[in-house]
């Protein structure tokens, strides 16, 4: 289970979606979040999900991936679902037992919610999944740098961005790693009453948290090994530049976000 989270992990290649600069990336990832959340209709919702999944197929990189992301997920989502279904007392009702109904309201609303969200956590994917960590966290920098003339550190919020994003897939693999191991001491992990599991992921809790803290200590140890001080006078390996190609996914996006603004106004 734990394998199939795919956050924060990177995928090389060569598409178009991945040669674009990281910092209009970030941009356009902003902007189509509030592309979904703008619109309160299905067509603006079906216009995020033409933006989505033709960015997905650009990027080269399979489905299953994305699913990968969602998945983990799911149970949340059904759960949040079914309460709006439950809860949402408004609208003409479909069923009824006792207290319980479900209404046309709460049926929309607990099904454009899943929607909205399955599409921003595929969306929001697709910007970890083409860009390396050491290049997102050049661009986080260069697009906070404005902040410097009032003495904010933009290289080290970046940096511990950057380290905590790279760091997810490693500590997943940790967990996972420990679970096994747990389980052949004949630990029950999945088993028993919600108490008795509650008190057996103690036994991963901390070996986790000391694996995590021996962890950050070796790259503690790493970086000031290499003369590393923060952002004050370093150089760059490789260049940020734009390119035309970087102003037209831009203004791409752009029309989509005036397209969904435009039908949610008169569709009210």
């Amino acid at each position: 289970m734990l394998r199939d989270i795919t956050i924060g992990q990177y995928f090389p290649g060569n598409s178009i979606i991945h040669r674009l600069d990281p910092r209009f990336k970030i941009v356009i990832t902003l902007l189509y979040i509030i592309m979904l959340f703008s619109g309160g209709h299905y067509i603006c919702l079906l216009i995020g999900a033409v933006y989505t999944f033709g960015a997905i197929l650009l990027s080269g990189i399979p489905m299953k991936m994305f699913w990968k992301s969602v998945k983990p997920l799911l149970p949340f989502l059904l759960i949040t679902a079914a309460l709006n279904l439950l809860l949402m007392g408004t609208g003409e009702v479909i069923w009824q037992w006792k207290f319980l109904k479900i209404t046309e309201n709460g049926l929309n609303t607990s099904v454009f919610m899943v929607i909205r969200i399955v599409l921003l956590i595929m969306g929001s994917s697709l910007l970890t999944y083409t860009t390396s960590p050491i290049t997102l966290t050049d661009a986080i920098e260069r697009l906070l740098s404005p902040l410097r003339k009032i003495k904010f550190p933009v290289h080290e919020l970046a940096m511990m961005m950057s380290i905590a994003l790279r760091f997810i897939p490693t500590l997943i693999e940790e967990t996972d790693k420990i679970m096994s191991a747990q389980k052949a001491r004949g630990a029950e992990i999945d088993t028993g009453s919600f108490t008795t599991r509650a008190k057996n992921l103690i036994s991963i809790l901390v070996p986790l948290f000391i694996s995590a803290f021996r962890r950050a200590d070796e790259l503690a140890t790493a970086m000031e090994c290499r003369c590393y001080h923060g952002g004050e006078g370093r150089t760059r390996l490789r260049q940020l530049k734009s390119a035309p190609r970087d102003y037209i996914a831009l203004a791409i996006t752009v029309l989509f976000l005036a397209g969904v603004i435009v039908l949610g106004i008169i569709l009210g």
